[in-house]
């Protein structure tokens, strides 16, 4: 009797011993799967191939990867631990990022396997450890003339505390401007190595990438006026509230993958200026690369038109119209005939002219399917008319450098001047132009570069 009651105590105490999950079969940090993810942007991500990552999970089926999955990193043995990743952003440096994470030097540089810290580039990834530490930290930084001690008192801690998280030897060690990370709420003056004009300043929804939007949130000091580029794009500042300001700008979808400069400019009220300088990834973004042959046409023509277009949404109008998410274009049900991006061919006299498509093409998905197009979002009608290769078009200023086309029309409903709104009836989908059936040829301008229009129905800009 007594053997079964020490047999079954040993069992109840081996029920409670903590769950552990089970994590993948390799050896290697953990990952937790986030929504969105795929094991080609995760393999992207942590420099790793797919192959590898399948390999390493014993992973039969690449398509059922879920949210909420784990799976074991491979090329970091003797690294354990469940790691999270974050993307790089306006004002990080080497150091800076090294102070916010609190993760040793060794462990930072194999986990991201830097070779120099000139590799940090604004959109790139970067591995951390998930801790509890990273979250209390927030960026502070000392003025011209303020020693660390002052800074302390500001941020309501002690010198030993703020040189043990910023890896200082001592109160001498702290260089003005340079950033640091306290615990706590930071104050109100630039943090991330940024000048003193730009209180913050970062990217949403990094990486950028080949056709998309850019969304440069800056908060910047009282009396400041922000400028700018991105690319070789000049940047157009607009209030959003809360003393921040936004520039949306597109991205060029045949830019070349990798680093450009965007730079960013501040006028303060005394008439002095600052900039703030620093590499940005951009990310290939077309899904369906495949060439498209399209029926020959003069490409002066498309590029004559181009420049048109160029021309006519060039006006960077300060009010913002549209409210929200903008809506679809077209009603339901819908087909897509072409997506956005595509590269082209057209030949004329025996020679090849690459393009890529501008927009999204609906097509007609029935006898029976409706023709209406509606306006995407509020805004002001700058053009209608006949062109030679898109057809009866009208042209909506949205407000901001933000632009819709709608071509091809067989019927325009509207007229230069008149104000519209979004899901107001403003033509009817046609054949007009250089097309080969019925469809509407959606297409969208962010201060003065064509974009996937797709992205402004998934998302709210700002």
């Amino acid at each position: 009797m007594t053997k079964r009651i020490l047999l079954f105590s040993l069992l109840l105490s081996f029920l409670m011993l903590p769950f552990q999950p089970a994590y993948a079969q390799s050896s290697g940090p953990v990952y937790i799967v986030q929504s969105g993810d795929s094991l080609y942007s995760i393999a992207s991500d942590f420099n790793v191939s797919v192959n590898e990552l399948i390999t390493a999970n014993n992973i039969t089926d690449p398509n059922l990867l879920a949210a909420g999955q784990q799976l074991t990193i491979p090329g970091l043995e003797g690294v354990s631990g469940v790691v999270d990743k974050m993307r790089i952003n306006i004002g990080d440096s080497y150091r800076s990022l090294m102070r916010r994470t609190q993760i040793p030097v060794d462990l930072f540089r194999k986990l991201n396997r830097i070779v120099s810290p000139s590799e940090l580039y604004v959109g790139a990834p970067i591995i951390i450890p998930q801790q509890e530490t990273t979250s209390q930290l927030s960026g502070v930084s000392q003025t011209a003339g303020e020693s660390l001690l002052e800074l302390a008192v500001k941020q309501n801690t002690d010198v030993w505390t703020l040189a043990h998280y910023n890896d200082l030897q001592g109160s001498w060690d702290s260089i003005s401007g340079e950033p640091l990370f306290s615990p706590g709420k930071n104050s109100e003056q630039s943090t991330s190595g940024l000048p003193s004009a730009f209180i913050s300043a970062e990217i949403l929804n990094l990486p950028l990438k080949q056709g998309g939007t850019g969304e440069i949130i800056v908060k910047p000091a009282s009396g400041v006026t922000l400028g700018g580029s991105l690319v070789d794009q000049p940047l157009h500042f607009f209030d959003i509230g809360n003393g921040s300001q936004v520039a949306l700008q597109g991205i060029y979808v045949q830019l070349t993958p990798g680093v450009y400069p965007l730079r960013l400019d501040a006028t303060l009220a005394d008439g002095s200026t600052q900039s703030f300088e620093q590499m940005v990834m951009v990310k290939a973004g077309i899904d369906n690369p495949s060439l498209q042959s399209v029926p020959s046409m003069d490409p002066t023509v498309f590029a004559s038109e181009d420049q048109q277009m160029a021309s006519i949404v060039s006006t960077v109008t300060p009010s913002k119209y549209w409210k929200d998410q903008f809506v679809l274009p077209v009603g339901l049900p819908y087909c897509i005939k072409e997506w956005f991006g595509t590269p082209r061919t057209y030949t004329f006299n025996g020679s090849d002219y690459n393009y890529f498509h501008s927009g999204v093409d609906y097509g007609v998905c029935s006898a029976e399917h409706p023709l209406d197009i509606y306006a995407a979002a509020q805004g002001k009608v700058v053009f209608v008319g006949l062109l030679p290769a898109r057809g009866n078009t009208t042209i909506i200023d949205n407000g901001w450098g933000v632009y819709t086309v709608y071509a091809h029309q067989s019927r325009i409903d509207v007229t230069v001047g008149q104000d519209v709104q979004a899901g107001e009836t403003i033509g009817q989908i046609g054949e007009t132009g250089h097309v080969t059936g019925p469809h509407l040829h959606w297409e969208m301008w962010v201060n003065g570069i064509q974009v996937n229009p797709l992205d402004w129905l998934a998302n709210v800009y700002p």
